[in-house]
């Protein structure tokens, strides 16, 4: 089999599933694409599920990160809805701690509020993020990455 070493994990070319880690075996979601490294620190997975459209006003993604992995500091202009179905994971609000959030679990965050979330340090993380209204000011603006210093903060 052909496979190649990404970020500590082992990952067949062909399947786009890694090695046993863990005892557990986890796959890329079908269909999903790399995150653009300029927005995410880390391995990170995107793949929509349902892309801007007229009938909804609605975009959803199924976004896997690596352990370690997190997106950038960013804001959403009409606020986004996380939905955690996998792993453990982190979510902060600027200025505030940072949040343990598990399977089950949903984050609503409000527009314009400046925030990061991704995968805790040894566990892979998986949520959908739902963005109403992205006709409406877009789905989201980026700004700096996350620091090791602050990713690693209990505050």
């Amino acid at each position: 089999m052909d496979w190649y070493l990404c970020d500590e994990h082992l990952i067949n070319k062909k399947t786009k599933t890694m090695s046993q880690t863990d005892n557990e075996q986890a796959a890329i979601p079908e269909g999903a694409t790399q995150a653009p490294s300029e927005y995410f620190t880390g391995t990170a997975w995107i793949k929509m599920l349902v892309p801007p459209n007229d009938l909804t006003d609605c975009t959803v993604g199924d976004v896997t990160f690596e352990p370690g992995a997190r997106n950038n500091w960013h804001t959403h202009p009409n606020g986004q809805i996380l939905v955690v179905t996998a792993g453990t994971g982190y979510y902060q609000e600027q200025g505030q701690p940072i949040q343990v959030i598990q399977v089950g679990e949903a984050v609503n965050i409000a527009p314009e509020v400046v925030h990061w979330h991704g995968a805790s340090p040894d566990s892979r993380f998986t949520h959908l993020a739902i963005n109403p209204n992205v006709s409406k000011g877009g789905a989201v603006i980026w700004l700096q990455p996350v620091t090791d210093e602050e990713y690693l903060s209990k505050m």
